[in-house]
């Protein structure tokens, strides 16, 4: 158990989502800590309806679709019932941070001012970012039109438009074939209205990492690599590493910002070992690899939203292999896997063997929530029926909880924040 940044009183937590593997890993983490945890999300039976942490269920507005509805929503439970925090787990820190002040002696929640979280949240953004402070990137273009892209790609490029979660919005383009099917794709989303980045495919390992900060200051780092890939550019194998030269990194892009709460970022890690920075995600994201190599990354970011000063916590250990199931088994249907392909999948999956020897599971642990495995047998039984279904599956998760162009206009706006 993770316990050097366990906060030493149950608390009464209000999680803002509940259909990411994020929410999922984090209401994990808080159930086995002996926190009391509601959860507001606006499909009735997400991710974490099933887990036996979860002791009230808020059926919601839509993020996406009514950003006004879904605040106001979260602002009657604050009025109605009494939390002691508030855990934006997905892109609802977008919307808490731009109405941050209003939030403020409510609840506790640990966010950075609503500029240094937009900074970040949008991909452009955040290659700008990249380069002011002077850290590693791919080669990249923005560009805002059709004609620009053309003009800007070299083979092989990942285009990627500004916003985006789960691999949304992202393409490999490695002839001209690839370009022309990205372009309908990015017309047909209304791309073009916002801004799309192109950079130079590198070849290399993919890493992340995950920090919670005090007012700039580093306080909890954790990195782990992709051994293997699951669907949606999730992970289905992970194993924990000690990276010094990336946690630098994020320390630099912490303290630019006056971050405050939890940051994640992606990176490439080429043959040379010097790490280059390809994403960034405003919160913690599946925050379990973490715990279970000996670093409890939420509850440091509990500690900070209640406003303490904690200690800076201690290296998480390297090697600690971890598994995701449901990712193992939408990863080997996306990928065009056979009904005995999912069979053997599953098998090892069960047993702990092929390339999950030495692993824990992250994302649905059955001996420590049993509820968990609802939804995990159920993709298990749709895959088994019908193997092409993979990516569609995947797909359900990218949902009413998370932003879009539009609503995030809607959330800039002076009219948004003078009626919320």
């Amino acid at each position: 158990m993770a316990a050097s940044t366990h906060v030493p009183r149950p608390l009464r937590v209000l999680v803002s989502e509940g259909n990411s593997t994020s929410a999922r890993e984090a209401v994990t983490i808080l159930g086995l800590s002996g926190h009391h945890i509601e959860v507001c999300d606006p499909a009735a039976f997400c991710l974490v309806r099933f887990s036996r942490f979860v002791r009230k269920f808020h059926r919601c507005p839509g993020l996406q679709d009514d950003p006004a509805g879904f605040l106001a929503f979260v602002e009657t439970l604050l009025a109605e019932r009494r939390y002691d925090v508030l855990l934006p787990t997905h892109e609802q820190g977008f919307l808490f941070a731009r109405v941050q002040a209003r939030l403020s002696g409510r609840v506790g929640l640990a966010l950075p001012s609503f500029e240094s979280y937009r900074s970040v949240h949008s991909k452009a953004g955040f290659s700008r970012l990249l380069h002011e402070l002077g850290l590693p990137q791919p080669p990249t273009r923005i560009v805002a039109s059709e004609s620009e892209l053309r003009g800007a790609i070299r083979f092989p490029s990942v285009v990627k438009t500004s916003v985006g979660t789960a691999s949304r919005g992202i393409w490999f383009v490695r002839e001209e074939r690839d370009l022309e099917f990205a372009l309908r794709e990015l017309s047909a989303g209304g791309a073009f209205a916002d801004e799309v980045l192109v950079q130079d495919l590198v070849a290399g390992a993919i890493e992340k990492a995950q920090a919670v900060f005090c007012r700039g200051e580093l306080l909890g780092f954790h990195a782990y690599r992709q051994i293997a890939a699951g669907v949606g550019g999730g992970e289905a194998i992970k194993q924990s590493v000690v990276r010094p030269q990336l946690r630098a990194h994020v320390a630099q892009i912490g303290r630019a910002l006056a971050w405050h709460g939890a940051l994640s970022v992606d990176a490439i890690m080429p043959d040379d070992g010097a790490p280059r920075l390809i994403d960034c995600n405003p919160r913690l994201v599946e925050p379990m690899s973490a715990y279970l190599a000996g670093l409890d990354l939420v509850g440091l970011l509990l500690r900070v939203s209640l406003g303490e000063v904690p200690a800076v916590a201690g290296e998480s250990r390297a090697g600690v292999r971890t598994r995701l199931a449901m990712q193992a088994l939408l990863g080997c249907a996306s990928r065009g896997g056979s009904r005995r392909d999912i069979i053997t999948e599953c098998r090892q999956l069960l047993t702990g063997g092929g390339p999950y020897a030495g692993s824990t599971e992250e994302l649905t642990p059955l001996r420590q929530d049993w509820v968990s495995a609802v939804p995990l047998a159920m993709i298990a039984m749709v895959l088994l029926a019908a193997p092409g279904r993979g990516a569609a599956l995947a797909r359900g998760g990218w949902g009413a909880h998370l932003l879009d162009i539009e609503s995030i206009r809607v959330i800039e706006s002076d009219e948004f924040s003078q009626d919320a």
